[in-house]
């Protein structure tokens, strides 16, 4: 190629490595295949991978000049013999260079293959460079599988691609596998700084950052942007026209920009002023101006504001994505940015905890104290003094204040007087008067007032005291009406029994040999806060039966008394429920007999005329034992002594803490 010709050609092209040595960034790949070049270990298949002008075409075709070389293979072509000047100027016989993006099909690799299998034209090796490699179909993989695992001896192929994911785990495992890096900007600016010398044109270092930065690694891209930034320039590279050129933010408009944040000013103008950027490119500089600064290590910043900047900056990039308003991400940022520069670090906030003087308590509290207590014990015992000496009197709630503020009129008399007072003259709530059923009772006089006062309390457990409001004629002949005491409570045991009832139905139903087990094992103990009481008497196989079905069971149990119900066992020996069983047969013969004798003692008292005046109870607390049994009420009697003592009674004083039983006649 003439020397005019090569003047006229672009950057990326006419400074194109042709060694190994000339490669930027990739000292590693050229390293290892330097040395197997020199020391004759080659493979028959290689593979580059990298990023977009990282140097994987450039590397195929220096690897293919080594090989081909008279004098190699060797890492160090000699430039001059025909093999080597024909590789230079691309237009050597035996070196193949392949495009896969647009020859994919698998008839182009069948044209591949039917090349391989004739020697080369005139050096030792027949090189395919094949490009974008991961763009060949499916068939034409499969068909290259073969090829490209057992190749001829002479026949050497260079796969290129910038996606090696997308290549079959078949190639890869076939191919010697080269990762090309992505070229660091130091590199790619000094290589610029090299080729502008070269071609004397003056330039500024930090255009050329600028214009590294913008090609992302690539050093292609970054040379195709120095071709522009030279024509735009007009032979000069200076800052001013690469931002103009690229469309970035001046930097000193960006120190403008922090300034104003860091000193929390007006940010109307700077918004104005960025109205011709995109808003992720302005997140993208100022993301790259605080690095540059956390890297120069700006006294301005601070690590915990880098944080809080970048936190910041990544919120606004996340918006933008979603699609937000982009002038309202950019003021929000802003916003964000120059509250952020208000927070404080926990040290700061520790340190002005630490500086705060710790005040002395005042004065002033004591003289309350006292005050208050003697305002609150002088009426205490003063009223303790009037309940002593008034024994008429009806006991009175007392509630002890904790605290008295201030002194009532009433007070100062009460404090001053030792003399009973009339509780009528105190200003307090109106008393309605009306009867309430617990009129009569006595009510519990306040703690302070129970220490002074002693109350002989009754050696007996239950103190019976008949009450009769009215005084009536009783009718001897007249009909006992006995409510049972535990008639609530009998008529929601009946509900629940009925439940569990059901439950032995439904098991029954869904097997009759499980119904019968389970109503011979389990006994029904009660239901109460959603928990199902079970005593089980279940052995050996029975045993074994029930806990194979227990999902049915609960299942059933679930269905009946609710979806929240749990199931609470209590074992027992079968031993326990025959017994249980004799006790209950001795008790019902009892009962039996008790209602026998008390039949005959009724009729005994009709003979020897000892009559009980007879109650007839509207809602009382006595259970009807005789109801039942008798045919005419109204010939019946029971003295008082029976019905306290009777059974059903016995069994209401274990269940209730019961004080005292009040019998009253009906008006």
């Amino acid at each position: 190629m003439s020397q005019e010709v090569l003047e006229k050609r672009v950057l990326a092209l006419k400074y194109r490595p042709h060694r190994f040595e000339d490669l930027v960034g990739q000292s590693t790949v050229s390293q290892t295949l330097s040395l197997a070049l020199d020391s004759d270990r080659l493979s028959h298949a290689y593979l580059f991978s990298g990023l977009r002008g990282s140097g994987k075409t450039s590397t195929a075709r220096i690897m293919a000049k080594a090989l081909l070389c008279s004098e190699g293979p060797t890492s160090k072509p000699c430039e001059v013999c025909p093999n080597c000047i024909s590789a230079n100027s691309n237009r050597h016989l035996d070196i193949i260079e392949m495009d896969a993006a647009s020859n994919r099909g698998i008839d182009d690799i069948k044209d591949l293959i039917e090349h391989t299998k004739y020697k080369p034209s005139s050096a030792r090796f027949k090189v395919f460079i094949i490009d974008e490699v991961h763009m060949l179909t499916t068939q034409a993989f499969n068909a290259l599988l073969k090829t490209l695992e057992e190749p001829p001896g002479f026949v050497k192929f260079i796969l290129a691609t910038t996606d090696p994911l997308k290549l079959p785990a078949t190639i890869l495992s076939r191919t010697q596998h080269f990762r090309f890096n992505k070229i660091a900007t130091s590199d790619v600016v000094h290589h610029l700084s090299h080729i502008l010398n070269e071609e004397n044109i003056a330039y500024e270092k930090d255009a050329l950052e600028m214009l590294s930065r913008t090609g992302q690694g690539s050093l292609r891209d970054t040379l195709t942007l120095l071709d522009q930034a030279i024509i735009f320039s007009k032979g000069r590279v200076n800052t001013t026209s690469v931002v103009d050129m690229l469309g970035l933010i001046d930097p000193k408009l960006m120190d403008n920009i922090f300034s104003i944040i860091l000193n929390k000013g007006d940010i109307n103008q700077i918004i104005k002023d960025l109205e011709v950027y995109e808003v992720s490119q302005i997140c993208d500089e100022m993301a790259i101006y605080l690095k540059d600064k956390m890297l120069s290590k700006d006294t301005k910043f601070d690590l915990l504001l880098f944080d809080r900047f970048f936190r910041i900056l990544s919120d606004a990039k996340h918006l933008l994505a979603i699609n937000s308003d982009g002038g309202f991400v950019l003021i929000l940022t802003f916003m964000k940015m120059i509250e952020a520069t208000n927070l404080k670090t926990i040290d700061d906030i520790i340190n002005q905890v630490e500086r705060i003087e710790v005040r002395k308590e005042s004065v002033v509290s004591k003289p309350v104290e006292k005050i208050v207590e003697k305002v609150v014990e002088a009426p205490i015992e003063k009223i303790e003094r009037v309940i002593e000496k008034a024994e008429d009197i009806k006991p009175v709630f007392v509630e002890p204040e904790t605290k008295i503020e201030e002194v009532t009129p009433f007070d100062e008399v009460l404090v001053q007087s030792d003399n009973i007072m009339d509780l009528g003259m105190i200003d307090a709530i109106e008393v309605v008067d009306y009867s309430t059923p617990f009129d009569e009772l006595p009510m519990t006089p306040p703690p302070s007032v129970a220490k002074e006062i002693e109350i002989e309390k009754p050696k007996e457990e239950i103190a019976i005291e008949p009450i009769i409001e009215h005084q009536v004629q009783a009718n001897i002949f007249e009909e006992i009406e006995i409510v049972p005491l535990e008639e609530a409570f009998e008529e929601e045991d009946d509900i629940q029994n009925e439940l569990y009832e059901k439950l032995t139905a439904k098991v029954y139903d869904r097997d009759p040999d499980l119904g019968e087990c389970f109503e011979k094992n389990f006994i029904f103990n009660g239901f109460e806060n959603k928990k199902l009481y079970i005593t089980s008497y279940a052995q050996d196989e029975d045993r074994k039966f029930l806990y194979k079905h227990f999902g049915i069971i609960k299942t059933f149990a679930q269905d009946i008394f609710g979806n929240d119900v749990e199931l609470d066992f209590k074992k027992e020996e079968p031993s326990v429920l025959e017994n249980k069983k004799v006790a209950e047969k001795e008790e019902i013969n009892s009962v039996s007999q008790n209602d026998v004798s008390s039949n005959e003692v009724i009729e005994d008292s009709n003979d020897t005329g000892s009559m009980l005046e007879e109650i007839e109870m509207g809602s009382g607390c006595v259970a009807d034992m005789h109801k039942g049994a008798v045919t005419q009420p109204s010939q019946q009697e029971l003295q008082l002594n029976d019905i306290l003592n009777s059974k059903m009674l016995d069994k209401a004083k274990e269940l209730f803490d019961i004080k005292k039983i009040t019998v009253k006649a009906r008006s």
